[in-house]
């Protein structure tokens, strides 16, 4: 009886129990006037997420529970988005559940196809292509030229390359021996990432620079055997920084907000001195769904939905979001580590070191940590490219976790 109690199928009902407590908080904030619209679309979200629950359980043997931790930052980001614009809330719930259909799709490609750690120049060259088409045809959106428009859609390239990024360092290691004919293999991955990094500075996506660079040196510190390498990374990185803040104007107007926002509260400090203001007008618990003005904040439902959660649902709910990062980041650093397989070892580190990495750069950045830099909040901030990456780095985790629950079974048989 008391297995039964602490089965798989606890989490998952609880989670159905949270998704109705927050339709009935709509409910509420909408003065009892919510729309048919809005309670069809949040009760199919809900039998959406529970079927999608059932469905990985069936067809996965691995960790079924990042999956149930990135529900439940969904779920906070929806909320929050539909008090901040109901018709943006509504757009949200389409991309979360685009982004679940690509959750399967992803993992069975990925699951299915055998070759992926030997399509090391085809990761390499093709990000390169998507690079300089972005910079060619790209439009600019919030100062950085790093998006493509089809019509009335629009989707940042660099969302994609991040996870062929990984993938390219993951093969580029897997195929050590391959590329080391001369002993000067890690100098030429060096290059390379150095190569995307400056298209992203080029693009001025100050954010998805940080984002890569992390990403690159987080697993060259753990695979790289010449130790010397991780030491020029850091000094070329640290010049680099230094180099463009005297080049890059948007690179030294970040600084100075950072250092003293008050200073510019009227005008390029006033986004970080309106995030500040709405964390500490919201306390422990907040001022409640509808009773904030987290709409002073410019861009708030993308890069600064945290500040607008804070104000409105107290930082308790903050601290909740984080630690949510943090289980899922320890658990896939856990799939990382459990995996015999090279290659899917790497990427499932790449992939736990992105989510985690991504959430510090722009909570960071909120909370004036940090320099602040244009990135959203994995599963929380409103957008398409964003969820959509988000989701197929999930799917390819997914799949890197299930032969550590082959290894469970095995020792505790």
């Amino acid at each position: 009886m008391f297995k039964k109690l602490i089965s798989y199928r606890v989490p998952r009902n609880l989670l159905v129990l949270i998704d109705l407590m927050a339709l009935l908080l709509l409910f509420v904030y909408s003065n009892g006037e919510i729309d048919k619209f809005t309670l069809i679309t949040g009760v199919v979200l809900i039998f959406i997420i529970y079927i999608s629950n059932f469905i990985l359980l069936k067809i996965s043997s691995g960790d079924h529970y990042i999956f149930l931790i990135v529900t439940m930052l969904l779920k906070l980001g929806i909320i929050m988005i539909y008090r901040l614009d109901p018709k943006l809330g509504a757009k949200q719930v389409v991309w979360v559940s685009a982004g679940i259909l690509i959750f399967f799709i992803s993992y069975a490609i990925v699951k299915k196809i055998k070759i992926w750690n030997k399509l090391t120049l085809f990761y390499g060259l093709g990000s390169i292509f998507l690079f300089m088409f972005t910079l060619v045809f790209g439009k600019t959106i919030g100062g950085a030229r790093n998006w493509i428009k089809f019509g009335r859609f629009s989707f940042q390239p660099s969302e994609i390359i991040k996870i062929a990024f990984i993938f390219f360092i993951a093969s580029f290691y897997t195929n050590e021996k391959k590329f080391n004919k001369n002993g000067k293999s890690g100098y030429r991955l060096l290059i390379f990432a150095y190569i995307f990094i400056g298209f992203l500075f080029l693009q001025k996506d100050l954010g998805s620079a940080l984002l890569f660079y992390l990403i690159f040196l987080v697993i060259q510190y753990v695979y790289e055997k010449d130790r010397k390498l991780i030491l020029y990374n850091i000094l070329l990185a640290t010049t680099g920084a230094i180099v463009s803040y005297f080049l890059f104007d948007h690179v030294k107007i970040r600084v100075e907000t950072w250092l003293d926002p008050w200073r510019f509260i009227d005008n390029k400090g006033y986004q970080i001195t309106q995030s500040l203001f709405a964390i500490a007008n919201g306390g422990f618990f907040g001022t409640g769904i509808g009773l904030g003005h987290p709409d002073f904040i410019p861009e708030v439902h993308t890069d600064f939905i945290f500040p607008a959660i804070c104000e409105e649902m107290g930082i308790f709910t903050g601290i909740a979001i984080m630690m949510l990062f943090l289980i899922l980041v320890y658990r896939g650093f856990k799939i990382a580590f459990s995996q015999s397989d090279k290659f899917f070892r790497i990427v499932a580190f790449g992939i736990s070191a992105m989510f985690g990495f991504q959430t510090f750069i722009i909570f960071g950045g909120v909370i004036k940590m940090i320099p602040l830099t244009g990135i959203t909040v994995p599963f929380i901030s409103y957008g398409g490219s964003s969820m959509i990456s988000s989701f197929i780095a999930l799917g390819i985790l997914q799949v890197a976790s299930e032969e550590l629950a082959m290894e469970e079974v095995e020792k505790n048989e």
